[in-house]
């Protein structure tokens, strides 16, 4: 398959390129108020999604970003989408009998939604085939050996329900490129962007391999000639591909992606329809028929999150990599009118082990999505002993943090590794040979002991517990065996491993001096506490009534995982699904009517279960 695609030509709209109205959407004194068919709060993916569907059948749009760039927190991520029945897989998902429904249900316990789930599992597909049919630019590849985090649960599958979007070529996106959110730096090399799958395997063989060197040495190059043309990776991959792809089609159909614009207000009428925004506190937008939320959940919103995170409550720390300015805005925008924000669910946010990096100008944040699945890397708890299986689902593992501690503790473990596999895979920040290990242990990064014990001592862990944890683990690793935890004996905890190392890809001994650990606390990838909506992305109200003209979608809306983390994509597979059948409902929908609450196909204003 081709690295990069070249966008197809799509017939013209009768509107200027990059505006979603005509004329352009500025206002002087004593002008007309600008009115749209629909307004789009946020420009992740799933507000691109709304958009773009929007836009293809023939309604104007334009999309309200509050930061200087476009692309969310959906910029910084992986890019890849959970959609069971994708087509991207010949031979189907593994196996063949298993079904997504019971899966849900079995992951969501008494938070399952059927309504939702069953909209999200019919329409998920039919959103994937008009994304890559019916768009000039957004196209996906398979994650083939991606499992369900949870393999063995009713329903599950081994492979077969998470794609990824296509790397991109930046240059296609022309100027705009320059307002397309960076990727997410602690995770790049070098301020490069790596394929999760295939760069970064070459990157830890480039001292061992000259294929893999010569892959890095061209990737490099490539960085440095767009570095001197562009000032920026023109090579996208990931959730940066995904928002590239989004944007080229939605430019090519003419919605207008405007950045610092910040929503502060919905404007209603005297009957609580959503009529409109206010940007910036000086200019309104009317929307002929909706305004969608979609401003990405609450994950920099510190006075929610000290009311609903279990850490953060008792005073811990919490650190999320989440796009600045993602505060909440969205949702308390939903709130004003009306909107009920859900909470009853197990967990309000995806967890994630992270670090800090030494930064004297910022905090700096590592979410540690890898190196945890490394053979000769384990995890200890502030008593040197291991407390689960390290190759779990990052969220699996942060919820082991917190059920670790005691009350009233902070929540922190120490993930601890050898000279072998530190320098063969990299720590956290801390990068593989060639890159020199010293820097981060003179920032504090990165704690060393010359043996186990004084490590232990340094980190400030019992000795004679930290050295029994690894007697006992180096036992079991020399027969590739974990048989505390079970660690690399599911398909998802091997499919992060190192497939060359046998005969478990995630179990080696700790055994080759000196020792390093890096001090972990808990982080998010987002939120799933969010406002009540219906099969259609309306936003309901607490006695489960539509809010008429108002919509949410992504992590704006309650999550229908019931607050748990199913598998790869389980985000953005919906975000961009309930982006996408909110867009339909708009475009099956009159304005008058739909602005009046009464959408053209008579849909209830009030919805049961």
């Amino acid at each position: 398959m081709a690295e990069f695609s070249t966008p197809r030509s799509v017939a013209p709209r009768p509107f200027p390129l990059h505006s979603a109205i005509d004329p352009p959407m500025t206002i002087a004194a004593n002008s007309e108020t600008p009115t749209v068919d629909v307004i789009v709060v946020g420009s992740g993916a799933g507000g691109l999604a709304t958009a773009v569907t929007a836009a293809a059948k023939g309604l104007s749009v334009v999309v309200l970003e509050k930061a200087a760039v476009f692309g969310g927190t959906t910029a910084r991520s992986g890019g890849v989408l959970w959609v069971p029945g994708n087509g991207h897989f010949p031979d189907g998902p593994s196996p063949a009998d298993a079904d997504p429904e019971t899966y849900l249900r079995h992951e969501a316990g008494n938070a399952f939604d059927a309504d939702r789930v069953r909209a999200f599992l019919s329409a998920a597909p039919r959103m994937l085939a008009f994304m890559e049919s019916g768009t000039s630019a957004v196209r996906f590849i398979p994650a083939h050996g991606f499992s369900d985090y949870h393999p063995h649960a009713p329903g599950a599958v081994t492979t077969g329900r998470s794609i990824a979007a296509e790397p991109y070529d930046g240059t296609s996106l022309g100027r705009e490129v320059q307002r397309l959110r960076p990727p997410l730096a602690e995770i790049t090399l070098l301020g490069m962007m790596l394929n999760a799958s295939q760069d970064v395997k070459h990157l830890f063989n480039a001292t061992r391999s000259v294929k893999s060197f010569w892959h890095v040495v061209k990737l490099v190059g490539r960085y440095g000639r767009d570095l001197l043309i562009h000032r920026r990776a023109m090579r996208l991959t990931n959730g940066n591909a995904l928002i590239a792809r989004l944007a080229r089609s939605a430019f090519d159909l003419g919605v207008e992606i405007r950045t610092s614009a910040s929503v502060t207000q919905l404007t209603r009428a005297a009957d609580g329809r959503v009529t409109g925004v206010v940007v910036n506190q000086a200019q309104q937008i009317i929307a002929r028929r909706g305004v969608v939320l979609a401003a990405g959940g609450f994950p920099l919103d510190q006075k929610r999150r000290r009311s609903l995170f279990p850490h953060e409550i008792q005073g811990g720390e919490h650190l999320s990599p989440a796009a600045e300015g993602n505060t909440g805005d969205g949702i308390a925008l939903g709130e004003a009118a009306g909107a009920s924000f859900r909470t009853d669910i197990s967990n309000a946010a995806a967890w994630i082990p992270v670090s800090v990096i030494p930064d004297a100008r910022q905090r700096r944040v590592f979410p540690h999505l890898i190196d945890r699945y490394k053979p000769g890397v384990i995890m200890v708890n502030r008593l040197g002993n291991r407390f689960t299986n390290e190759a779990d689902s990052y969220h699996d593992v942060g919820q082991a943090m917190i059920r670790d501690r005691k009350p009233g503790e902070e929540v922190f473990a120490w993930l601890v590794s050898d000279h072998r596999a530190i320098r063969k895979y990299g720590l956290g920040f801390a990068k593989p040979a060639p890159f020199p290990l010293s820097p981060y242990v003179r920032s504090g990064y990165l704690k060393m002991g010359r043996t186990i014990r004084e490590l232990a001592t340094t980190i400030g862990v019992d000795a004679d517990t930290l050295e029994r944890t690894l007697e006992h683990f180096n036992t079991d690793a020399a027969q590739g065996q974990d048989s505390q935890f079970h660690r690399g004996q599911s398909a998802y905890n091997r499919y992060l491993g190192d497939a060359e190392h046998r005969p478990n890809p995630c179990v080696a001994p700790l055994a080759t001096a000196p020792f390093y650990a890096i001090r972990l606390v808990l982080g998010d990838l987002g939120t799933f506490a969010g406002m009540a909506t219906d099969q259609h992305a309306r936003v309901l109200k607490a006695d489960r009534s539509v809010i008429p003209g108002l919509f949410a979608v992504g992590n704006d809306a309650l999550s229908i995982m019931g607050g748990g983390y199913p598998g790869g994509g389980i985000t953005l597979g919906p975000a961009m699904t309930f982006g996408f059948l909110a867009a339909e409902y708009l475009a099956n929908s009159s304005p008058g009517n739909h602005v009046a609450g009464q959408p053209a196909h008579q849909e209830s204003e009030h919805v049961d279960h």
